[in-house]
């Protein structure tokens, strides 16, 4: 956004007002437990639609969610001038005691010393209004805890406003590794390789699961559940892994030849965040399976084994899958070659879509340290991995193969600011 040379002072700090400004947004969850704080706020000129909202609450009430100023103390407002909103339902006086006591007093004490910290203008503090949405859980009891929540997230969420948090560079790096901590889990996407696909192409449940435990963490290494495993025991065991690979982006290796919507709404249930169709698959049966794939909203991937013009097979589709598979069986690993050509093909073919090239077939640290110079995305790699004595050390082999993948190799992240 184009900023404009007006600047207003504060004590340690300067705001300056984007062109054609009319308010900011802040949000901030601080705390724990029932007293846990959750503050969404909008800070804006009064005679701007911040200034319209505030009237409009002020005057129009509903029950249960009744607006009140923001106060100190009693006759002690801060400036600018708060208005505070329940979020959730007020249903009785004890409730009420909660709002109109620690939790009003937190938002009026925030913005008073938002403003003394230069947080916001000191020379705008009779122009502007804030409209803070509140919540306040039915069942917390320590008033000293919701206050400091509350005061907490306030002035998190007016600092936030007031520096126009998050940036998109910010969004785009996070918003496919965070974890919201009420949800409890990650649903990860595909958005920077390079990336290790473990393929576990043993049919034994049990000793997959020795093998995912002994997996380091990465957010580099994608699961595939095999096309063995899932013809013994269904698409069920994708659910089944899930008890151990929660946060794994899991793909579940079909193979898919026909009803290719049935297929994909099948691993989709089950939880799985890709599934395969075999490029051999008639047009039909692709354009159908992509098409409900992304639908669904997880990654559409075709193995290109055994067809013999990958190219013109995706020139054929209706619209590009997200991840295209250069495969080399395994009966045919002795008589036949990884087509590594076909990456720089691919790539000059497809100069304007976005999608990934994976690279499966006996893959080997070495074989996948020279896919991944030529271009490759995801190198795939089964039994180098499953058949070895020491899993672990068999998978960093193929995370030393570039710095990016070394370098996350087991990071815990917490995504709480």
């Amino acid at each position: 956004m184009a900023l404009n040379s007006k600047t207003w002072a504060g004590s340690s700090r300067h705001f300056q007002q984007p062109e054609g400004f009319t308010y900011l947004i802040g949000e901030a969850l601080v705390g724990e437990g029932t007293e846990v704080a959750h503050i969404d706020l909008l800070i804006g000129d009064k005679d701007g639609p911040v200034g319209e909202a505030f009237a409009n609450g002020l005057s129009s009430l509903s029950a249960g969610h009744t607006p009140l100023l923001a106060v100190i103390r009693p006759n002690l407002p801060p400036k600018p001038h708060t208005l505070l909103v329940p979020k959730v339902t007020v249903k009785n006086l004890e409730q009420a005691g909660k709002i109109f006591g620690p939790a009003q007093a937190a938002v009026a004490k925030a913005v008073a010393d938002a403003v003394e910290e230069g947080v916001v203008p000191k020379d705008k503090v009779d122009d502007w209004v804030v409209v803070c949405s509140v919540f306040v859980h039915p069942e917390a009891k320590d008033y000293r805890r919701i206050y400091q929540y509350n005061y907490g997230a306030t002035k998190l969420a007016l600092k936030r406003a007031l520096a126009n948090y998050p940036s998109l560079e910010k969004i785009i790096y996070d918003k496919d590794r965070a974890k919201h901590p009420i949800m409890g889990f990650k649903v990860p996407r595909l958005w920077r390789p390079p990336y290790l696909q473990v393929a576990l192409d043993i049919p034994s449940l049990e000793r997959t699961k020795e093998i995912v435990n002994q997996i380091p963490e990465s957010d580099r290494i994608i699961l595939e559940v095999g096309t063995p495993l899932l013809k013994r025991y269904g698409v069920k065991v994708i659910r089944d892994l899930r008890e151990i690979a929660r946060d794994v982006f899991i793909i579940a290796d079909l193979k898919t030849l026909d009803v290719g919507k049935v297929e994909v709404d099948l691993a989709f249930e089950e939880t799985a965040d890709a599934v395969v169709a075999s490029g051999l698959a008639a047009n039909e049966v692709l354009d159908g399976f992509i098409y409900e794939a992304k639908r669904l909203g997880i990654y559409a991937v075709v193995d290109m084994m055994e067809v013999a013009e990958p190219v013109q097979k995706l020139r054929s589709l209706r619209q590009l899958p997200d991840i295209v598979i250069l495969h080399r069986a395994i009966d045919v690993e002795k008589a036949g070659t990884h087509r590594l050509e076909l990456i720089g093909e691919l790539r000059k073919t497809f100069a304007h879509e976005r999608f990934l090239i994976a690279i499966a077939g006996g893959i080997t640290p070495e074989t996948g340290l020279e896919a991944l110079k030529k271009g490759a995305d995801i190198v795939i790699a089964g039994r180098y991995i499953t058949q070895s004595k020491d899993v672990k050390r068999a998978v960093r082999d193929f995370l030393e193969c570039t710095p990016e993948m070394r370098e996350d190799i087991d990071l815990y992240r917490v995504h709480v600011e």
